[in-house]
């Protein structure tokens, strides 16, 4: 039910289960947001030479059959029978034209123009590899066939189709040329209909095409270097102050012992336990109900009224009195600084019914609970004294995250960047598919409910809703990561590692797969944030400020 609020001592979740005990605060506060979690992530390493393109080229082709009704396409695994070589190796016949045209988003497109002589080189070559790998009746294998025996025994629409394939395959890599150590891998995307340049070769004997990629994001500070000299103001919530804390948790501790007997003769006071239905809907301007307000609502919830505080602000005192078997309607207003931002500042009508009302009947407070309390004390003060430290512990643990926190969300403020398609969406999906990993490892969920919450619509809906949050991150990420190489920081390979040394055992410890190129980059990515953050806070001017 969303009118808990959450307290800013929550248990910090790192980047993923197994990354290196020492930098997964850090990293938690790097990757980590209220509204989705993450397993962060490097951005996109960029392509960083045509010999790589060409690779990228080699081992995949173009999904032909899916495009007959025309449309953009991507790359998938290759069955022309064409074979590539590198952009060293591989001089084409004439010089294309490539024009670049910057495109929103930090995407380039590339208008692709191949002449006749390199098509005509291409189709050549896919004859003589259709030669190779054809059994033509009268010819001995691997010899040379007429070229209408060889295009009417395998199929003039095959060999058409080859060719444009071969095409594309071998002029991509020269193509990107002049985008090379820009653009991000996995990001190319052919925006021309494939069946439109069947259609154009097989009247021209030339081929011309479009490629939209995206590059490496400019990145814009405003004020320049406004990073260097920050004031940050933090500001603190009063649930996480070690004393306060440390009364909650003994009180919570105490009341575990106690009994919960059934109220009779009175209503509700502070100090019970109430199990009630709420539900809640807006009013309108002119004082008409609105809509229902789903997350304020909740079927037979625990409200333990000394919990009051951490609700919406009356919802106690609106209910104070009631007993079990009644209704209460009244109407409250959320605050300004309401989680919810469409909730802000919005009257609402609520309605509450009482299911059961509960006391507790709690034993006599003194050193002989010790024991429960608390196992290995003997006393209470022994009990308030180790709470306390664990407590203080987590009070600063608190507050050094709700800093890097801030600066975090200062430097974002200060930058101004595209964030390129392919980023995003591949950020979001990992977002996704660390929250949906934390959905199953706090329920079991049956196939139909995996199957439903893993679906393409659901990743999406999540993309488009988490949007703001996701783009944000990026920004910080990216921010991060451009401070870092600015001032020239760095940190000792004996610690990188260390670190994924460290990682990849934990992984083979709980019999997890993993890719070590990929655990290398995001333990890169935490020791850099942790040496920029570090860098960041002995610069920055900061204020403790408790709401």
């Amino acid at each position: 039910m969303e009118l808990c609020v959450i307290s800013t001592t929550t248990t910090v979740k790192a980047i993923n289960p197994f990354l290196p005990s020492i930098t997964r605060r850090v990293s938690s506060r790097l990757f980590q947001s209220d509204s989705v979690l993450q397993f962060g992530g490097r951005l996109k390493r960029p392509i960083s030479s045509p010999l790589e393109m060409s690779c990228v080229s080699r081992n995949f082709g173009f999904l032909g059959d899916s495009m007959s009704h025309g449309g953009d396409f991507r790359l998938f695994a290759a069955a022309s029978p064409a074979v590539e070589t590198s952009v060293k190796e591989d001089k084409l016949p004439a010089d294309l034209k490539v024009t670049e045209t910057v495109q929103a988003n930090s995407s380039v497109k590339l208008s692709v123009e191949v002449p006749a002589i390199v098509c005509e080189d291409c189709y050549q070559r896919v004859l003589t590899e259709f030669m190779k790998l054809s059994k033509v009746p009268g010819f001995r294998p691997k010899t040379r066939v007429p070229e209408n025996i060889i295009v009417g025994f395998v199929g003039r629409q095959y060999v058409l189709r080859a060719t444009v394939e071969s095409i594309l395959k071998r002029t991509l890599p020269h193509a990107m040329e002049s985008v090379t150590g820009r653009a991000l891998k996995d990001s190319i995307q052919i925006v021309s209909s494939f069946p439109d340049m069947e259609k154009a070769y097989s009247k021209l004997k030339t081929l011309s095409y479009e490629v939209v990629v995206d590059v490496v994001p400019e990145l814009k500070w405003n004020p320049e270097d406004g990073y260097k000299n920050m004031k940050v103001v933090v500001e603190l919530g009063d649930e996480i102050d070690a004393k306060k804390a440390c009364e909650r948790q003994l009180r919570q501790k105490y009341k575990s012992l106690g009994a919960l007997k059934i109220v009779t003769e009175r209503g509700l006071q502070v100090g019970d336990l109430a199990v009630v239905d709420i539900s809640a809907t807006t009013i309108d301007e002119d004082g008409s109900t609105g809509q229902a307000i789903p997350d304020a609502e909740s079927k037979g919830f625990h409200f333990d009224t000394e919990e009051g505080n951490r609700l919406l602000p009356g919802f106690l005192d609106a209910i104070i009195g009631i007993r079990a078997g009644e209704s209460k309607s009244f109407t409250l207003v959320f605050p300004e600084s309401w989680k919810q931002e469409s909730l802000r500042g919005q009257r609402a009508q609520f309605t509450v019914d009482c299911k059961e009302l509960f006391y507790r009947d709690l034993p006599t407070l003194d050193d002989s609970l010790a024991d429960k309390l608390l196992p290995g004390c003997t006393t209470l003060k022994e009990v308030e004294e180790t709470l306390a430290k664990r407590c203080q512990e987590m009070e600063q643990e608190a507050k050094e995250q709700a800093t890097d926190n801030a600066i975090l969300e200062q430097i974002r403020k200060m930058v101004e960047v595209e964030i390129p398609r392919s980023l995003f969406e591949e950020q979001g999906r990992q977002f996704y598919g660390a929250r949906l990993l934390e959905i199953q490892g706090n329920m079991k969920l049956n196939e139909d409910q995996l199957a439903s919450l893993s679906s393409q619509k659901a990743v999406n809906e999540f993309l488009e809703t988490q949007r703001e949050s996701i783009t944000n991150i990026i920004k910080q990420n990216i921010a991060v990561g451009d401070i870092f190489k600015r001032e020239n920081l760095e940190f000792s390979t004996d610690e990188l590692v260390k670190e994924v040394e460290n990682s990849i055992s934990e992984f083979k410890k709980h019999k997890q797969e993993f890719d070590e190129e990929r655990v290398k980059d995001q333990v890169q990515e935490i020791l850099e944030g942790a040496k920029v953050l570090e860098w960041l806070k002995d610069r920055a001017e900061i204020q403790y400020i408790t709401r």
